[in-house]
């Protein structure tokens, strides 16, 4: 009989995360942090009880169907769970479960970052500094966007996207939204509705996406949906990746239709269209929107509370199936 249950542990984890792990379960760990692909998983999750996997693991229909009957729940260290077949899950009567309300600060810290970085021409900026081509300060060189006093778009207005309102409130930014239920007024604190997300853009002179990527939202963001902003408007998306039409916002700021994008998520990411680095008004981000040590602790003990649920009998916090 076994003194402690079993998990797999498909990626490398923050040290006080694994510390945890040890202590209150039989953990198989990544050392390396290699990318496990379907037969890794396969080879390592026998007789284990839990896996505890990241967005990295694509948990598809063949995968779950294939798994050994010990497995009952897989904690995934993320808020989105589209790597991870649901309906699947649910046949095989696998739990599954999610990190949310950890990371919304720090999401929305870099939706700003993005949002100011890209409106100021920051990458530009850099490069010109590092490539030694900064000769004099001019006058009507490296012009950018204001960002105080303008308005801001924001698709999608959950934990995240309301945690981005505040911020851009401290910039006297006008703040529009659309989601698919309107807020109370006490939430919205004074951000203007829109029951339909094209009836926002011409009123978005910054364009922040925090919608979730569903059948819906897939490519969103389309030649049709740009030509809807504001000509010169600024796109910042931290959400995921598949809700942009990469070909569409690629052409749209090479013919400056948009003055700039701040990109952190990409559709394939981490092999992303080759375009987007030849681009000089985007300010790109390799997926960093939980990035802090703070966040990435607090990810991991998400995951380790709603396996501690489970296996105590009690219903996992975060449940999403």
């Amino acid at each position: 009989m076994k003194n402690k249950n079993e998990v797999l542990v498909t990626r490398k984890l923050p040290d006080a995360v694994e510390a945890r792990l040890k202590r209150d379960y039989q953990a198989r760990f990544n050392a390396d942090d290699r990318l496990y692909d379907k037969s890794d998983i396969l080879s390592k999750c026998d007789e284990c009880d839990a896996i505890l996997a990241s967005p990295t693991d694509k948990f598809d229909a063949d995968l779950l169907v294939d798994l050994p009957n010990s497995v009952r729940i897989i904690a995934t260290f993320s808020v989105g769970y589209e790597h991870i077949d649901l309906d699947a899950a649910r046949e095989r009567n696998i739990i599954v479960t999610n990190t949310p309300d950890v990371l919304t600060a720090a999401t929305a810290d870099i939706a700003m970052l993005l949002l100011l970085g890209s409106a100021r021409r920051a990458y530009e900026a850099e490069q010109i500094l590092r490539s030694s081509q900064w000769r004099t300060w001019e006058t009507t060189s490296m012009l950018g966007t204001q960002v105080t006093g303008k308005r801001l778009g924001i698709l999608g207005m959950g934990r995240i996207g309301r945690s981005m309102a505040q911020r851009a409130r401290g910039f006297e930014m006008e703040v529009h939204y659309h989601d698919r239920i309107r807020l109370t007024p006490d939430e919205e604190q004074g951000a203007i509705y829109h029951a339909r997300g094209e009836d926002m853009l011409p009123h978005s002179d910054f364009l922040s996406i925090h919608c979730p990527a569903t059948v819906e939202t897939h490519h969103w963001l389309n030649h049709e949906r740009i030509d809807q902003l504001p000509r010169g408007a600024i796109v910042i998306n931290t959400a995921r990746g598949t809700i942009v039409d990469d070909e569409a916002l690629i052409a749209a700021l090479n013919s400056g239709r948009l003055a700039a994008a701040g990109l952190d998520v990409y559709e394939g990411e981490p092999n992303i269209n080759d375009d987007y680095r030849r681009i000089k008004n985007a300010m790109l981000l390799p997926h960093i929107g939980s990035a802090t040590r703070e966040t990435r602790d607090a990810m991991g003990f998400k995951c380790l509370e709603n396996l501690d649920a489970y296996f105590s009998g009690q219903a996992p916090p975060n449940r999403v199936v």
